[in-house]
């Protein structure tokens, strides 16, 4: 028997009014993949244990495990704001600091959350305008001072990709891990796009963070296809000593977990999650490579995920919003474009034949 508020002529009015053309703003605007929405279904059925005490969390928790070929600790929060904050107060006492670049999104976009979680935990901004952070940022940060009255440096974070979307090579990963067990600094990584990084790098996950040196990852869901979900990863199991009372606490404990962390299966069992990171960096490459050469315009950043940062003139900018792209620019005054698992491929090659357009 249907439920009796259904109407179907609701639901064809509601199907009309979101029928919208595909932008490319962020990879949020992006729907729920297939290989996640069937296992959310198979999750719906029956009667199942509440907060985490079910087989769909567990089988999430070891597929995991299987992917990164280590027995790590596996917590599921609803957002990526919460898992990096949450990861990092688990690192860090009230007194310590956290070594960051000045593009990290612990420090640009989340509202100061990592000091809130962390009771006052100090984020030390490398003094540079790169978006990447070096060994060289990190020993300046945590050896410029020794005394009482400095933010002690416990924990060094970075986004992979980052904010403008370069992508930190093996190398560079293993030369911060270096560093970090040199000052006895803990090794934090923000993977809110780790699948794109995965993909450009051609790197297995384990390569990537744990056998690289990081202790604790934050893997994004809701980029990669989820409708919302982030997994946090510890990798050194005495690190995530007291973590489930950490999520509880900051009300991460989802009473209904297997919705949020069933997804996981449909994205890791299957490979969806790589196929999906690989297709958005195409989408950027193939963007960047019709617009990189036009007169006037500039890739602000190496397409190195997928993420495409254009720089034009305003008349180019206005005439893509008249023509009705959205787009930020809140990162030094370019157009970012960015690509998610459902980028249609038509649909960026007319992004690209508008950009061609009012270049000209």
């Amino acid at each position: 028997m249907p439920h009796p508020f259904f109407r179907p002529e609701r639901l064809f009015v509601q199907k009309g009014l979101t029928v919208v053309a595909q932008q490319f703003a962020s990879d949020n605007y992006a729907g729920i993949c297939p290989e996640v929405w069937d296992v959310m279904q198979q999750a719906n059925e029956g009667s199942v244990p509440a907060y985490g005490d079910d087989e769909w969390t567990n089988r999430a928790s070891d597929s995991f495990r299987t992917l990164f070929g280590t027995r790590c600790e596996v917590f599921f929060a609803f957002n990526g704001t919460a898992a990096n904050s949450l990861a990092l107060a688990a690192l860090c006492q009230s007194y310590n600091s956290v070594i960051c670049s000045s593009f990290a999104h612990v420090e640009t976009d989340e509202c100061g959350a990592p000091e809130f979680f962390s009771n006052g935990s100090k984020l030390l901004v490398a003094r540079t305008d790169r978006a990447k952070l070096y060994p060289e940022d990190i020993r300046a940060l945590a050896t410029c001072r020794s005394d009482i009255h400095y933010p002690k440096p416990k924990v060094v974070t970075i986004t992979q990709p980052t904010e403008t979307g370069e992508v930190y090579s093996l190398e560079e990963i293993r030369a911060i891990a270096d560093t970090c067990r040199e000052l006895g600094l803990r090794f934090h990584m923000d993977g809110a796009r780790f699948a794109n990084a995965c993909a450009a790098l051609g790197c297995s996950p384990a390569e990537m963070t744990w056998q690289a040196g990081v202790d604790v990852l934050c893997f994004g869901g809701t980029k990669n296809g989820m409708a919302v979900g982030e997994a946090i990863l510890f990798f050194d199991p005495a690190l995530a000593e007291g973590f489930d009372y950490r999520c509880k606490q900051a009300g991460q404990l989802a009473s209904k977990m297997r919705f949020i962390s069933a997804p996981w299966i449909g994205l890791l069992e299957t490979g969806a999650w790589l196929r999906n990171g690989r297709h958005g960096n195409t989408c950027a490459s193939r963007l960047a490579e019709r617009v990189k050469a036009l007169p006037g315009l500039a890739l602000m950043f190496p397409t190195q995920a997928n993420a495409v940062f254009l720089k034009a003139p305003e008349h180019v900018l206005d005439g893509l919003r008249k023509r009705g792209w959205r787009f930020y620019t809140f990162i030094g005054g370019g157009a970012r474009f960015m690509f998610a698992w459902d980028a249609d491929h038509e649909r960026v090659a007319q992004l690209a034949a508008d950009i061609e357009a009012l270049a000209a």
